[in-house]
């Protein structure tokens, strides 16, 4: 067999394999899929309450700064909204990202926007506290958001 044949049976299940197989949608495509991830993410905190929600959207390896301290898995999220494990009509976040963007290679997505969160206390008294939030969410292989820090 010529060298130039043995070289091209060599090398065509390398490019083979090369290529790439799960072509990345549009930018414009994945933003919209962040940002509507993002407004499910809030629905279902005010619906099904903030230890659903939150573990939900969350990657598994996810981290969360809250109180100058980070919780660092499901595990440690599912304990720290433990007191929000139902839906609870005093309590109410929500939140909407001002700016999305998403990675070249697709993988990866930044948000961030302002929060409000409400709660009333057992006198009935409104408590509101606002915030800025950035949120940081890897594309799952089935094409799915999570975050992995918020």
């Amino acid at each position: 067999m010529k060298p130039i044949k043995v070289f091209l049976i060599c090398i065509f299940p390398v490019l083979l394999a090369s290529c790439n197989h799960n072509p990345v949608p549009a930018k414009s495509e994945l933003i919209s899929h962040v940002k509507l991830t993002e407004k499910n993410f809030c629905k279902m905190a005010g619906d099904s309450g903030l230890q659903k929600a939150f573990l939900a959207f969350a990657d598994s390896n996810v981290v969360l700064l809250r109180n100058d301290s980070l919780i660092r898995g499901k595990k440690q999220l599912k304990a720290f909204y433990k007191n929000f494990d139902h839906p609870d009509k005093s309590i109410r976040l929500v939140w909407k990202p001002d700016f999305v963007d998403v990675s070249r290679s697709g993988d990866l997505a930044y948000t961030y926007g302002t929060y409000t969160f409400s709660r009333r206390d057992e006198k009935g008294v409104l408590h509101t506290s606002t915030g800025i939030f950035h949120t940081i969410w890897k594309r799952q292989q089935d094409g799915s958001w999570k975050f992995v820090w918020d």
